[in-house]
């Protein structure tokens, strides 16, 4: 594939509800272009972007795939992303190298919550976009009824530019271009030329007329033209489109059926003609070494600068996509990672399409290609040249929010899991891990269940290691109320040397903080030297509570008196009598369990307040405010307990249709009610007997 020049290159964002078809209008895209010689199908698992494993197994998009085509002198870098909620971070990382989006919807339901949360990320982002109407053929399609909903929902901004032509039982047999006012049909692969149906051309002035009052609006001149009821040429029309979707005020719509291709060809036109370049962005700002502000402008005489926006790990190494955001990016140049302050050698870098790769000698400014066995760099990393050290702006990510225990189904591995969720993690940035050494338990955290189950699938996949997920141990704590005095003594005899350890604790609750040991020893009772060990004794013995075996809080532990041996008395025995005296005292100072609670910050769509305000009060949650948010929507300021959140990722999801979205964090230790200590000691024994079982 040639190397374009950077005015003639459109990186395309796809997005849309899972399941609207972007997957396969990029199928259809390459078979008209001539990329691929067969429109592959999902449920035959022989698309060109869904070639991961699991993808094919699950018939769903699961990452970011890059799909370059030529078309009119252009060279399109379609980025197809997932539809599903759980992989939203793989369209922010496309979004970021993105200059434009193409939005999805069928032709059936119209648009979904996948195109709202499309229509979100391009007014957060300020991206020009267009949308594509899907499926128009099949049944129970309604191409103008899709329409209709995506300009109520979105505004006048919405205009077709493509519609398409039905005979008979609403079969689709074409479509008519309203800017240049031609109609075509599909034969083969091949699209030919036909008459505009008599019965369309009114629709077709109409729509052509709109496209004209909105072009006018964006210059006096083009105005004035306008209302002296001059008519405006194609190319002027062209020419205005192209600025009204650079200026954000024109998203214009286009329609076809994968299937069969109709459509696609003035899809492909219309992103060449209409959607902006990468110099056409505005131009970023970064801190160089020495902390001042530059610009980084798209051109090809510039310093070299790419960003790394996706990353494939696996046990052979890392396979890193990036953008070239300035200058050329050549074989076997030298970068640095700034964030890292690491050289990169970019040795083998190549052009790819799918899993298809081919090995080019140089990347050109605005393009986006590949390179191999980088080793410090990740993705959201940007690398540049030495005498102009840069770091862009990463990729903003939502934090995870659904959380699992992970384990392995055979002992003995866990190394191995270890190792595959970091290189796994440098693929996918969206999930955490870490080991909670209180409940002896490694913790995976990600945005949704399916999210985790592809983890899994991957570990075992790619590493060899097969693992189960399990809810998490809430981490409990115990504390007491009141203050008791009580002794502890530990006399041993056994010949020889014995151990004899004598003391007199006072325990009583502390406020300031988890602990504090202190003595009123008056005389030498307990010598000074066995203090110390009064004191371990005490804190080993806070690990492990009287109720249901979690650790000990808030408690104050006053040595009062106490005796000793001249002989047989030493630090172990001291720290075992203190050992005895807290196992006595504690279940005597009424004992609570205590239950971590979160604060919580909810944001929804308005219509869904009651539901999950409901849904909260059932998860013995308390609201502490609300805050209206633009675009009709409301922040619910909540705290909840831990042990109520286990799924409520995909509570919201399911309760709003995935509109809704929460964070989370740990806020304080508050007592649990009665009941809840009841079924946790209860489920504490449980497990202890079943362990002793075992």
């Amino acid at each position: 594939m040639a190397n374009y020049p950077v005015n003639k290159i459109r990186n395309v964002c796809l997005m849309g509800h899972g399941g609207d078809g972007k997957t396969s209008l990029v199928e259809s895209l390459l078979n008209i272009a001539g990329v691929t010689d067969r429109v592959g199908k999902i449920a035959d698992g022989n698309t060109v972007c869904d070639f991961d494993p699991e993808e094919i197994k699950r018939k769903f998009s699961i990452s970011t795939a890059v799909a370059p085509v030529e078309w009119n002198g252009c060279k399109i870098n379609l980025l197809d992303t997932p539809g599903f909620f759980d992989f939203e971070s793989e369209v922010q990382c496309a979004l970021r190298v993105a200059e434009s989006a193409l939005i999805v919807a069928t032709g059936k339901s119209g648009p979904g919550v996948g195109t709202e949360k499309a229509w979100a990320h391009c007014e957060e982002h300020a991206m020009p976009r267009m949308f594509y109407i899907s499926k128009i053929d099949e049944e129970n399609s309604d191409y103008y009824n899709s329409l209709h909903k995506l300009q109520k929902q979105f505004g006048v901004s919405v205009a077709p530019i493509v519609v398409p032509i039905f005979e008979g039982n609403r079969d689709t047999v074409g479509i008519v271009d309203c800017v240049i006012r031609k109609a075509y049909r599909m034969e083969g692969n091949k699209r030919v030329e036909i008459p505009i149906p008599d019965n369309m051309k009114d629709r077709i002035d109409q729509h052509r007329a709109a496209l004209c009052e909105n072009i006018a609006e964006l210059s006096e001149d083009l105005m004035e033209r306008y209302f002296a009821g001059e008519e405006f040429s194609d190319e002027e029309l062209i020419a205005g489109i192209r600025q009204g979707v650079k200026d954000l005020v024109l998203a214009p719509v286009f329609c076809g059926t994968a299937a069969t291709g109709i459509g696609s060809y003035a899809l492909l036109k219309g992103i060449a003609d209409y959607m902006p370049s990468p110099d056409e962005k505005p131009v970023e700002i970064c801190e160089d070494e020495k902390g001042e502000l530059i610009e980084i402008n798209c051109t090809p005489n510039g310093s070299a600068c790419a960003f790394v926006f996706k990353t494939v790990a696996d046990q052979y190494g890392r396979f890193s996509y990036f953008k070239v955001m300035s200058g050329e990016v050549k074989q076997d140049m030298t970068l640095v990672n700034k964030r890292a302050d690491a050289n990169e050698k970019m040795g083998h870098i190549f052009t790819v399409c799918g899993k298809k790769t081919t090995e080019v000698p140089v990347i050109g400014c605005g393009d986006i290609g590949a390179v191999s066995k980088l080793v410090t760099t990740k993705t959201g990393d940007t690398l540049s040249m030495s005498v102009r050290k840069v770091e862009l702006e990463s990729i903003e990510i939502a934090p995870p929010c659904y959380t699992q225990a992970i384990a392995p189904k055979v002992k003995g591995v866990e190394e191995k899991i270890s190792t595959g969720l970091a290189r796994l993690r440098d693929e996918d940035p969206s999930f955490d891990t870490e080991f909670n050494p209180e409940t002896k338990q490694h913790l995976i955290s990600g945005a949704g269940d399916i999210h985790l189950d592809v983890l899994c699938s991957k570990l075992k996949d790619k590493f060899g290691v097969e693992v189960t997920l399990t809810d998490p141990i809430v981490p409990y704590r115990e504390k007491i109320r009141k203050a008791v005095t009580v002794e502890g003594k530990h006399k041993k005899q056994s010949g020889g040397h014995g151990q004899y350890g004598h003391v007199k604790m006072e325990f009583a609750p502390y406020a300031e903080g988890d602990y504090l040991f202190q003595e009123k020893i008056f005389g030498g009772s307990v010598p000074k030297n066995f203090h110390p060990a009064v004191d371990k004794g005490i804190r080993e013995a806070m690990e492990h509570g009287v109720l249901a075996g979690y650790p000990m809080v808030g408690l104050r532990a006053t040595l009062l008196d106490g005796s000793y041996h001249d002989v047989d008395s030493n630090e172990l025995s001291f720290k075992m009598a203190a050992r005895l005296a807290y196992k006595a005292g504690i279940p005597e100072a009424n004992p609570v369990l205590l239950e971590p609670v979160c604060s919580l910050k909810v944001v929804i769509p308005d219509s869904y307040m009651g539901d999950v305000i409901g849904d909260l009060n059932k998860r013995r949650g308390r609201i502490m405010g609300m805050n209206p948010l633009d675009g009709g929507k409301q922040e619910i300021v909540a705290e909840c307990p831990m042990a109520e959140l286990g799924d409520y990722a995909i509570k919201l999801r399911s309760m709003t249709q995935g509109r809704g979205s929460f964070v989370s964090q740990f806020e304080r230790y508050d007592e649990a009610p009665v009941p809840v200590q009841e079924k946790v000691i209860a489920a504490n024994k449980a497990r202890l007997e079943a362990l002793n079982k075992e």
